[in-house]
């Protein structure tokens, strides 16, 4: 049975759809995903399990005016319904791709859609006003031509039942892959940091509402040195993370790494910070894929005070929740993770890395997949 995994995006940096079409492909689909082309990218690939082919647009490299980039989008979503027609199953990667399974299915009804919704599509940060009202139809419209629904969070499941009315969506956690991390000392290394210090490292995209600003603020309001903060990543709030470090002595910038050296630099810090804001309800609802991360590296974290996070920590004692998301709040979580047991918290990490694997997520796609053989 063919799948067509279908992701608006270049697919170099997607380890979702990675790991699906993988997992998919394994199991004895015949996988393809179909993204977006860039210029230095190839167009067909060959990767294991699955092939890729990205799709050339005519608009891709018009200028960036609102206007053409909805040219583009509807570009997209033209050429790739008329590519994967025949497929069994569309697998729709978010509320953008969704419309090309859908228009699929009206010309065949025998195709399956399957909707991933990586986060909560209709209150994501940054949508408001009236482009948060037609997502909101757009959704409301498409989501009745689903054959399935695949969400990320509990939170974000129960709430696409309530809205929608429909049956409560599988819950796909964003968990890497089990691996048994050896500690490593990189960041020590490389940036300076003496073995007395203790490490706090955040890691991914650096942009708005992943809570870096008020980081750097709490960092430079602890007194002395001996807990630093490396920043691992790239994204607009770069500049702001560079000028930071060049004022501190306790604030360190480490750039990307590729994912399969990622878990080794993660596990050469002491803590894992995952201080997202809650200024959306995508947000307040996430369990983000950077938790996870650390857990595997081994590492305790600390995390915002966030629906979903909260609970997960407290549930798995696997670190600090703060008590509120400010300044104040991560300073305070940040001396009391310092007091507790962490071989304790080491031993709690260690089990809830071996059941929060994607190893322990493929079961639930394939049974959402298996059910139409």
């Amino acid at each position: 049975m063919k799948i067509a995994n279908v992701v608006l995006n270049d697919f170099t940096n997607d380890s979702r759809v990675l790991k699906t079409s993988k997992t998919l492909g394994q199991s004895g689909f015949d996988v393809t995903v179909f993204a977006m082309h860039n210029i230095e990218l190839p167009i067909f690939e060959k990767l294991s399990y699955f092939n890729v082919e990205r799709i050339q647009l005519t608009t891709r490299y018009w200028m960036k005016f609102k206007i053409i980039q909805v040219l583009k989008y509807l570009e997209f979503l033209i050429r790739a319904a008329f590519k994967v027609r025949g497929y069994d199953f569309v697998h729709c990667n978010d509320l953008s791709a969704l419309p090309i399974g859908v228009i699929v299915k009206l010309m065949s009804k025998k195709t399956k859609v399957i909707y991933d919704a990586h986060e909560y599509q209709t209150e994501m940060n940054g949508i408001h006003g009236i482009e948060k009202f037609i997502i909101k139809i757009m959704e409301k419209f498409l989501i009745k031509f689903t054959d399935d629904v695949i969400t990320v969070s509990d939170s974000i499941s129960n709430a696409y039942v309530s809205l929608y009315g429909i049956e409560k969506p599988s819950l796909i956690l964003n968990c890497p892959n089990y691996n048994q991390v050896s500690k490593q000392n990189i960041f020590r290394e490389q940036l300076g940091i003496s073995k007395e210090q203790t490490i706090f490292l955040y890691q991914g995209a650096l942009n708005t509402g992943r809570g870096i600003e008020l980081l750097i603020e709490a960092f430079n309001s602890l007194e002395g040195s001996s807990n630093v903060l490396v920043i691992m990543g790239y994204g607009r709030l770069e500049s702001l993370v560079k000028n930071a470090v060049a004022k501190s002595n306790n604030i360190f910038f480490f750039p990307a790494v590729t994912p399969n050296v990622l878990l080794d630099h993660t596990s050469s810090a002491d803590f894992g910070i995952s201080f997202i804001e809650d200024s959306c309800l995508s947000y307040r609802y996430c369990l983000p894929n950077k938790m996870f991360e650390y857990l595997m590296a081994g590492l305790p974290v600390v995390v915002s005070n966030l629906v979903e996070m909260r609970s997960f920590v407290n549930e798995n004692h696997v670190g600090v929740v703060a008590d509120n998301n400010t300044v104040s709040g991560f300073i305070h979580a940040i001396n009391d993770i310092i007091k507790n047991d962490y071989l304790s918290m080491e031993a709690n990490v260690k089990k809830a890395r071996s059941i929060y694997s994607w190893e322990n997520q493929e079961s639930v796609l394939l049974n959402v997949y298996n059910k139409y053989k």
